[in-house]
């Protein structure tokens, strides 16, 4: 009796675990999912942006939330990665897009299944439902520019870096900073809008074969995140540090050394981490059923009380003010 009551507790806790199992199995399965898609993976930008995507998803617990970029900066690969992903089905795709236009037609499938769509650095995405910007993308091109202007004392050759033509930020940020430099009439503009495709080593190559095509060269706006660690080396092993001026995007850790030699005049920036935090916190008002609001708190730095506009296509570009510059006097208060 006493063997048969053992059996029956054992298969009685059995069944409670099998239970307990289903049970958490049907919340994972019920949990909703948001999917962050780079331009590029193992490179310090995205690996900060990842950063911001693990701090959301340590924060939304009942959440699936995760990460995934191309091994190079490659649209086709990136393609690839959200076809896969909207096949297999997600809640929520936050794409920073390497171009595009190549990606137009998946998001809208992805619409067209339910799948909330948000982006970054794309404020000509027509298939998204926002996209979300760190600031004004001509007011950073303008400000990069004019830092430029500064250091070559409006006068001088210079050239163009951005990470590919397809890039609509990067062309944004160029075309402000040409813009700019009208101010300047003694500015000549060579050889711009060099691709880079984010490579610090094509872009080293690169800046020796201008500076020998261009030995009076006095100054380079770059535009991806890598490109001014390329830059700077070449312009400091050719002995011209602060002879000629480089002022791009870049992360603080990364261009210590340049900023410290002078090899980088100075890098513009946002937090990769708070732009991460901004996409997923709007994939996931919207997954909610909420709506974005003007002047709304996504209770982000930098993205506190938003500006609203209407987007590209059917949906609203969101702008928040994260913009920075910094130079050797001040890159170790953002050190990321």
């Amino acid at each position: 009796m006493k063997h048969g009551l053992k059996k029956t507790c054992v298969l009685a806790a059995a069944l409670l675990s099998a239970v307990a199992m289903t049970s958490l199995q049907a919340k994972a399965d019920d949990a909703k999912s948001i999917t962050t898609v780079v331009k590029i993976s193992g490179i310090p930008w995205f690996d900060r942006m990842d950063t911001g995507v693990k701090k959301f998803a340590a924060a939304n617990p009942d959440m699936n939330i995760e990460q995934f970029g191309p091994s190079t900066a490659d649209s086709a690969q990136q393609l690839q990665i959200i076809n896969d992903l909207v096949a297999k089905g997600t809640d929520a795709l936050a794409v920073v897009p390497m171009d595009p236009s190549i990606i137009e037609g998946i998001l809208k499938r992805a619409m067209d299944r339910g799948i909330i769509v948000v982006t970054h650095e794309a404020d000509n995405q027509k298939n998204t439902m926002v996209d979300v910007e760190a600031f004004d993308n001509s007011d950073y091109g303008a400000a990069m520019n004019e830092r430029l202007a500064e250091c070559m004392g409006g006068k001088g050759k210079w050239t163009t870096f951005v990470g590919g033509l397809g890039s609509r930020t990067h062309i944004q940020w160029v075309t402000a900073g040409e813009e700019n430099a009208k101010k300047y009439p003694d500015m000549e503009l060579v050889d711009a809008n060099n691709e880079s495709f984010d490579d610090a080593n094509l872009v080293y190559n690169k800046v020796k074969e201008l500076l020998r095509k261009h030995p009076d060269l006095k100054g380079i706006q770059s535009s991806a995140g890598n490109d001014v660690l390329g830059a700077g080396r070449a312009i400091e092993e050719a002995g011209l540090a602060g002879k000629v001026c480089l002022v791009g995007t870049g992360l603080p850790n990364p261009a210590a050394a340049y900023l410290d030699s002078g090899a980088i005049t100075a890098i513009g920036f946002w937090d990769p981490q708070k732009a991460g935090m901004a996409m997923n916190a709007i994939a996931k008002i919207l997954l909610e059923g909420g709506e974005i609001t003007e002047g709304m708190d996504l209770g982000v730095e930098g993205y506190h009380k938003v500006t609203v506009k209407p987007g590209a296509g059917d949906g609203l570009l969101v702008f928040g003010n994260g913009m920075v510059l910094a130079d050797k006097d001040t890159y170790k208060d953002y050190l990321f």
